[in-house]
């Protein structure tokens, strides 16, 4: 059974997804002794500033310089030792990429990168700020697992999971507070897809923060007679096919969600997944082809077409489509 907080269609309670990475850290903290953490001068952004006070021998400043911090986490991979590594998303793994592929997923260590201050919604930063091909680039590299936590609940869950598995991680988180989704009981596992609403007649999937208008989205299309079943796509390599081709096999159509660049991302992964195994209708709903601009964060989802009456739309056309 999937459990959604129950307060999630009355009154979500609010909070940034990375403050879920921040208790993560803190939880590792405490019961290995192999976590270090390593941030580029945004320690309060990203959540960390706490584990450096509560863990001072494991927690290094590397100052703005994200190659050479990405060298040093693998270097600590090496050698045994967990790293965590926290920048905003444009710079890590943005900028430090190349360090990325060769010394961490060429060489296979766990390294882990937590990229903040993705999507659109980072707001009045602007595009220099706004990671929106972050999956894309880094999915393609081998070895590495790709997660994208929808809640902070579910990023404190991602970051003790990711912790364990023995390569590169990549999770990428935002910045602005958005809905808790899920509660501690509620199911998680990496590499797996979680079914939260069935459905019959379309198969929303989605990642992030915007596994909730897809959520909104379904229960207007409810009130139309519309069927969505909604996957949380939590994990996006490796991608769980075989839950999620068993939806496409029963709905016939599918709409993606996702606060990306629609090529790439999940919308990319799974067009190569009905295009390989089962060809459907597709529609993605994410960015498309364009850099974003400065705004309020919820003014930028409705510019770029993201909310639930997006999501709406994009089942309408997938409909006809598959008719």
């Amino acid at each position: 059974m999937y459990y959604l907080h129950p307060q999630l269609f009355i009154k979500p309670e609010m909070k940034p997804t990375r403050d879920g990475f921040g208790k993560g850290l803190l939880e590792l903290g405490a019961i290995n002794k192999n976590v270090v953490v390593l941030t580029a001068d945004v320690s309060d952004s990203v959540r960390v500033a706490e584990f450096g006070k509560q863990f001072p021998d494991r927690y290094f400043q590397c100052g703005v310089s994200e190659q050479n911090m990405m060298a040093a986490a693998c270097g600590f991979a090496h050698e045994g030792k967990i790293p965590f590594i926290s920048s905003y998303a444009t710079f890590s793994p943005g900028r430090s990429w190349d360090q990325l592929r060769v010394s961490g997923c060429y060489s296979n260590v766990p390294v882990k990168v937590a990229g903040a201050h993705t999507g659109i919604s980072v707001g009045p930063d602007g595009a220099t700020h706004q990671a929106l091909e972050d999956i894309a680039s880094v999915r393609v590299l081998p070895n590495i697992t790709v997660v994208v936590p929808c809640d902070a609940e579910e990023t404190r869950k991602a970051t003790v999971a990711i912790a364990v598995l023995p390569g590169p991680v990549y999770m990428r988180f935002a910045r602005e507070k958005t809905p808790i989704m899920t509660i501690a009981k509620t199911p998680f596992k990496i590499g797996r897809a979680e079914v939260i609403e069935k459905g019959r007649n379309v198969t929303i999937a989605a990642c992030g923060p915007l596994l909730y208008e897809a959520l909104v989205a379904a229960r207007s299309l409810a009130r139309r007679h519309i069927s969505a079943e909604v996957i949380n796509c939590h994990t996006i390599k490796p991608l769980d096919a075989a839950t999620l081709l068993k939806s496409f096999k029963k709905t016939r159509a599918v709409v993606t969600v996702e606060e990306h660049q629609i090529t790439g991302g999940l919308g990319g992964a799974i067009s190569e997944c009905v295009g390989q195994n089962f060809p459907v209708p597709i529609e993605r709903v994410g960015m498309r082809d364009t850099f974003g601009e400065s705004g309020e964060a919820d003014e930028l989802l409705v510019k770029y077409h993201m909310k639930a009456p997006d999501v709406v739309r994009a089942v309408e056309k997938v409909l006809k489509r598959k008719k």
